[in-house]
């Protein structure tokens, strides 16, 4: 009887450690190197080429001119963007996309100016460039930021009374951008993409106006592995 109560003790004591092991170092695990395969299927670590296309609603901040008034324009941007990962959840998102921007004015009819003055819109092409930082804070939502370079390439001025000022530039006049903004993945290969941009240096208009654009954007990325 003494052998048994004996072997007992020994039991509880043997299970009290092990269930106490648990209890503060939670279940043994048996961590192994993930294989290619594994790697592969896990879509994080795929390097994504995609297509984007967005609405662009434009405007102007501190606009040092003439101007009476600045007001809102819809304008479009397209282009091809790559999401390359690095560190979980970090990756790199740089992008080359075609961006109309600009706004609406209403220009005083100053005696002695050259404009026609009244209202006007002005439309700027550019080739944008955004190389962002893209933390991807929960499964199908993302946060994006970082600069952009925007290399001018043309301006048109269209005016109510008919006439129209065609400006080219040829990529000569260069800005620094940041943006902002978040993403949401639809599925695997379709995103909604939400940004703000706003020029961080001076831009010049044909007159020498000083101005900055910025611009909300909303659109679709559509992503090919």
């Amino acid at each position: 009887m003494k052998k048994i109560l004996f072997l007992l003790t020994i039991g509880l004591l043997v299970a009290g450690t092990v269930s106490a092991q648990t209890y503060y170092y939670g279940p043994r695990r048996v961590h192994r190197r993930p294989t290619q395969q594994q790697r592969q299927d896990d879509d994080f670590y795929k390097v994504k080429v995609g297509l984007t296309g967005s609405l662009n609603l434009a405007n102007t901040v501190d606009a040092y001119n003439e101007y009476n008034s600045t007001g809102t324009i819809a304008a479009w941007s397209a282009g091809i963007y790559f999401d390359v990962p690095l560190v979980y959840p970090l990756s790199f998102e740089p992008e080359v996309l075609f961006s109309q921007k600009g706004f609406s004015a209403s220009l005083d009819n100053t005696p002695g100016s050259v404009d026609p003055g009244g209202n006007f819109t002005s439309r700027a092409d550019y080739i944008d460039v955004p190389l962002l930082a893209k933390f991807h804070i929960v499964p199908g939502f993302n946060f994006l930021i970082g600069p952009q370079l925007s290399f001018l390439t043309s301006t048109t001025n269209t005016y109510d009374n008919g006439t129209i000022d065609h400006y080219n530039y040829g990529t000569t006049n260069t800005l620094l951008d940041g943006v902002i903004g978040v993403s949401f993945d639809l599925n695997r290969a379709v995103e909604l993409r939400a940004r703000y941009t706003i020029d961080m240096t001076s831009n010049y208009d044909a007159d020498g106006q000083d101005f900055r654009n910025q611009v909300w954007q909303i659109g679709l990325g559509f992503k090919f592995q």
